[in-house]
């Protein structure tokens, strides 16, 4: 297990700013062990709070004063950072993370030993009578209970498990009668996240070994999901990679790709998912920044990334949504000190036609965007794109008057890659400050949403006409 590396009370400025597990200590003792999206942040509020959280913090003044030193450890996401929390709770017990419980007990996971294992949370895993069959396994504790259920289901995502009780009565195919349905899936096997064993009756007279390979696929994905809530990344992948390269030899290449697509989702999944907010889990839960000062924060890291002493106030993000160059559609979201104003929202369709040219449709919406001198300009745009989109976008601006003013950058999706306009190289959003990366993506999501939702009123338009 990683080990913490421990700084002096007063060194709290060398904190790293990305997402792992901090602690509280004195003398030899652990007294408190948290997690947070930045490590820095966090410690930050908890010795320096903002007056709407004073009647929180408060309460804990006593262990703030008994602090002597903060040691951290980081990881490479906010799921690791929750599992790592997790075990190494259960490795020391610090005394404060047991007294703030406030009568509640922690949050642990458990699978059921049978064919078909039903995966769920409970908070008193010793107490637990309604299940059938015999608990083969609990993993915890988790403090963080929220953050527990969204790990949960991001994860399912990769490893579709059962989490309701509907097993079929029998394996044996059913008779051959009109009157004879099958029952109803859940919305978990609708979305893909289960592999619906209460179906294997329908199924079983459907294809040869079906009842074998469904046990399989469950025990596998539930066995695997263990793994990572106990810190087995590395293991599973390993794992992963060596029955599909055992699929490929047998040329099962259909096995073979989706375990590829398995490894490929977990890899991203561990990278990107936001699990906490980045403030920690007593800050006030919201997209949006609570106020000014806050966002005075952000934007002060913002112009370091940009490398700019300008103001950032306004900033609006351009994004383009069609089929196939047919009905295709623009968006600019737009957003003040860091908050959506759809008061100044606008959307475009698309004059050019012919094939899809992203490039050309972008070009298109800002000249209309710029030809409205009657709209305030932005301090900075963001465009949906790469290093194409961003060339078109600052010689569309160069146009303007006063265009020194607004800086424009560019989001590619495959690789979450920034650019910046006058730098050659792009940054990779995961290695910039966590407030920054949200704020990128709150933008570039709801530019794509506002055009997705106009192309799809196209869409409903024409069909109504025909």
């Amino acid at each position: 297990m990683k080990k913490f590396k421990f700084i002096k009370r007063d060194g709290i400025f060398r904190l790293p700013k990305t997402p792992g597990v901090y602690a509280f200590k004195k003398d030899a003792r652990l007294l408190y062990i948290g997690k947070a999206t930045n490590i820095g942040e966090r410690v930050k509020n908890h010795f320096h709070p903002v007056k709407y959280r004073e009647a929180v913090i408060l309460p804990k003044a006593k262990l703030f004063n008994r602090v002597k030193q903060i040691g951290y450890i980081k990881t490479n996401s906010e799921i690791e950072a929750l599992i790592l929390e997790a075990n190494l709770i259960k490795k020391y017990q610090p005394k404060y993370n047991v007294v703030w419980r406030d009568d509640k007990n922690f949050f642990f996971v458990g699978i059921t030993r049978e064919d078909f294992p039903q995966v769920f949370w409970t908070h008193q895993p010793k107490s637990i009578s309604n299940f059938k069959f015999q608990i083969s396994n609990f993993i915890g504790p988790f403090v963080d209970g929220k953050a527990l259920k969204q790990t949960l289901k991001v994860l399912r995502k990769v490893f579709p498990y059962r989490s309701c009780k509907n097993l079929p009565k029998t394996t044996t195919p059913p008779p051959p009668s009109r009157l004879w349905r099958a029952p109803r899936p859940c919305l978990w096997y609708q979305l893909s996240r289960c592999p619906a064993p209460c179906l294997m009756e329908a199924n079983v007279a459907k294809e040869i070994n079906f009842e074998k390979k469904l046990k399989k696929e469950c025990q596998n994905n539930a066995k695997n999901l263990m793994r990572i809530l106990q810190g087995g990344k590395i293991q599973v992948l390993k794992n992963l990679k060596k029955e599909m390269r055992e699929a490929s030899k047998i040329q099962e290449f259909e096995k073979a790709a989706k375990i590829r697509n398995q490894i490929t989702a977990l890899e991203k999944v561990l990278a990107h998912a936001k699990i906490f907010d980045w403030l920690g889990e007593e800050y006030l839960l919201t997209r949006s920044w609570p106020n000014y000062q806050v966002w005075k924060d952000v934007e002060e890291k913002l112009r370091k990334v940009l490398k700019t002493k300008k103001e950032i106030s306004r900033i609006e993000a351009y994004d383009v949504s069609n089929i196939h160059g047919k009905m295709a559609t623009g968006s600019m979201a737009t957003f003040i000190n860091g908050k959506p104003d759809k008061n100044f929202y606008r959307r475009f369709k698309i004059r050019i036609a012919g094939k899809p040219n992203d490039v050309a449709m972008i070009k298109e919406i800002l000249s209309r965007r710029f030809g409205h001198q009657e709209w305030e300009l932005p301090n900075l745009i963001l465009i949906d794109g790469g290093k194409p989109q961003l060339n078109v976008a600052v010689n569309s601006k160069s146009q303007i008057p006063n265009s020194k003013k607004i800086r424009v950058i560019a989001i590619a999706k495959k690789k979450n890659e920034l650019y910046i306009e006058s730098q050659k190289k792009p940054i990779l959003l995961k290695s910039l400050p966590r407030e920054i990366f949200n704020l990128i993506l709150q933008l570039r999501d709801e530019a794509h949403r506002f055009a997705t939702s106009y192309h799809k009123k196209l869409r409903e338009r024409a069909l109504f006409e025909k």
